[in-house]
């Protein structure tokens, strides 16, 4: 470079040059031709390159010793995964069911955030308690993600200073755990939950809790019938103090009773004795209790003739709260779908009075939906400790319930599989053009009807067919010089056998609309894809 331009050029313009050349030096490395002219270090003729010490790399990066540089993995962490669109949108199905469900109760949507100061979360979960995600300090607040929907519902209630709500949340909840994937358990997951907190009459939101749970697995279509396990946190209280365990070893007891629908009496007998320290003829008399497993009405009369448990105060006042919780249920019908099971124990800490469970005997895939009462946890965050808030809730494992709703949908056919809501493929044969289509296009689009066409100006029609197919689209729109010339339009049947001629009628020009409204209709009120296209033909 000449010298004279130094006084020519920008100073900006030396910074970028410079900046260029020593990029190519540290990173691109110099030309052979350059490099092979480098003199040796003054002082010494021949000499060899100067080391790198150890821990840091020729270039000046820094290595820890001599540890090779872990190769990049593409996957997503360890209880995680990816969800296809088709898998997408049997997820969004299931949450507008449960909206549905919960919006025709008078509940209203909150959205809390997905991690918490780490101290309102600690001290809730018992045990559980270990499977929190701390988040690294990033010199302010500790935190931590979110084990559950509850804790944060909680403290949402006491900030706000709520007295009475209906409320249910959707979002991902996140736990250190060991993921089965198989089995639907993962680290990070979707729950829902729907809560009535605020003071009312004994029992009364908790039937209503419980009729709401039916209700929403009924309309979930889980085919499969379910059963929901009931019991009362005093009544095992109740059950412990009876059988002798000490008052500081209630709820790690009750922590290993949980485990009875996962482990064998024997089992969770040796972990009471050995791990939780309890003597085991204190454990045989906890064993004589929790085997007791009915019909609701039909076992409380057997408990409440047994004297050691109505001696009792807490258990008596929990078979007194269950007689009345039992008529209320019959009353909205849904005594029917409940075991009365002592075994239930729900191993967090915050509940206080009813528990329940769902399962679906058939399905062998665990608990669907569970909850209960827990009237002490939205006064630990309240300011006001004289005035606490009760509250009782349920949370659906919409992990769990995906895996039967997407293997019910690769039974029920192609309209249960689809990835996206369009009903209608718009296409062109000889003598239409891409215009035609998007008037087309743009007349359904007006009317409500979901639908688009290839991106193409002159697609042929196989492509066309195989695009509908591929996406799993019922109708396809034809338009072609016939067409035009009649005023009228072809609509094809995709969803008909290939190995006979696709259904395929034409409909007047100016009642496209029209026609393809009622068979959005029709599939809106229940009806199949077959039994829609009846009414078109």
């Amino acid at each position: 470079v000449k010298r004279e331009r130094l006084t020519q050029e920008p100073p900006h313009s030396w910074l970028i040059m410079s900046s260029t050349l020593l990029y190519y030096a540290t990173v691109r490395g110099l030309p052979q031709s350059k490099a092979s002219e480098k003199k040796p270090a003054a002082g010494k003729k021949g000499g060899k390159p100067p080391q790198a010490k150890a821990g840091t790399s020729a270039a000046g990066g820094q290595r820890k010793g001599k540890q090779s540089v872990r190769p990049f993995q593409l996957k997503t962490p360890k209880g995680t995964k990816d969800y296809t669109p088709e898998q997408t949108k049997i997820r969004e199905n299931m949450f507008e069911t449960l909206r549905t469900v919960f919006r025709k109760h008078g509940a209203v949507a909150i959205e809390t955030p997905v991690f918490e100061l780490k101290d309102t979360l600690t001290g809730k979960y018992g045990e559980d308690s270990k499977l929190i995600y701390d988040l690294a300090e990033q010199g302010g607040e500790i935190c931590s993600l979110r084990y559950d929907l509850t804790v944060p519902f909680a403290r949402y209630v006491a900030q706000h200073g709520i007295d009475n709500i209906k409320r249910y949340q959707i979002g991902r909840v996140y736990r250190r755990d060991q993921p089965r994937m198989e089995n639907g358990r993962y680290r990070e997951f979707y729950q829902c939950d729907f809560d009535i907190a605020g003071k009312y009459s004994e029992m009364i939101p908790d039937a209503e809790i419980l009729a709401i749970m039916c209700e929403t697995l009924s309309a979930l279509e889980l085919g499969s019938p379910f059963v929901i396990k009931l019991n009362h946190r005093m009544l095992l209280d109740g059950i412990f103090e009876v059988c002798g365990v000490p008052a500081d070893n209630f709820r790690p007891i009750c922590s290993a009773v949980d485990k009875l629908d996962k482990l064998s009496w024997e089992e969770v007998k040796q972990e009471m004795v050995e791990t939780k320290g309890l003597k085991p003829e204190v454990a045989d008399r906890i064993g004589k209790y929790v085997k007791f497993v009915g019909k609701p009405l039909e076992l409380l009369p057997v408990l409440l003739k047994e004297r050691e448990l109505t001696a009792n105060k807490h258990a008596n006042e929990a078979l007194r709260l269950l007689g009345v919780l039992f008529k209320y249920l019959e009353a909205y019908g849904v005594l029917e779908h409940l075991s009365f099971d002592l075994s239930l124990a729900r191993g967090l800490d915050y509940y206080t009075g009813v528990i329940f469970e769902a399962i679906l005997p058939d399905a062998q895939v665990g608990s669907v939906s569970a909850g209960g009462r827990y009237d002490n946890l939205i006064n630990m965050f309240a300011k006001n400790k004289g005035r606490p808030i009760p509250a009782v809730g349920f949370s659906v494992g919409v992990e769990r319930i995906f895996t039967l709703l997407e293997a019910n949908a690769q039974t029920k056919g192609p309209s249960e599989a689809r990835a996206s809501d369009t009903l209608v493929l718009v296409a062109t044969s000889y003598g239409a053009t891409l215009f035609d289509r998007m008037r087309i296009l743009r007349e359904l689009w007006q009317g409500g009807i979901p639908a688009e066409t290839i991106s193409h100006p002159k697609p042929n029609m196989k492509k066309q067919l195989d695009y509908a197919e591929q996406h799993k689209i019922p109708l396809c729109v034809l338009i072609g010089e016939d067409e035009m010339k009649a005023g009228v339009i072809s609509i094809k049947d995709m969803y008909a056998p290939r190995d006979s001629e696709r259904k395929q009628f034409t409909v007047p020009r100016a009642e496209l609309v029209d026609t393809l409204l009622k068979y959005k209709t029709n599939l809106q009120s229940g009806k199949t894809h077959e039994e829609a296209m009846l009414d078109l033909a």
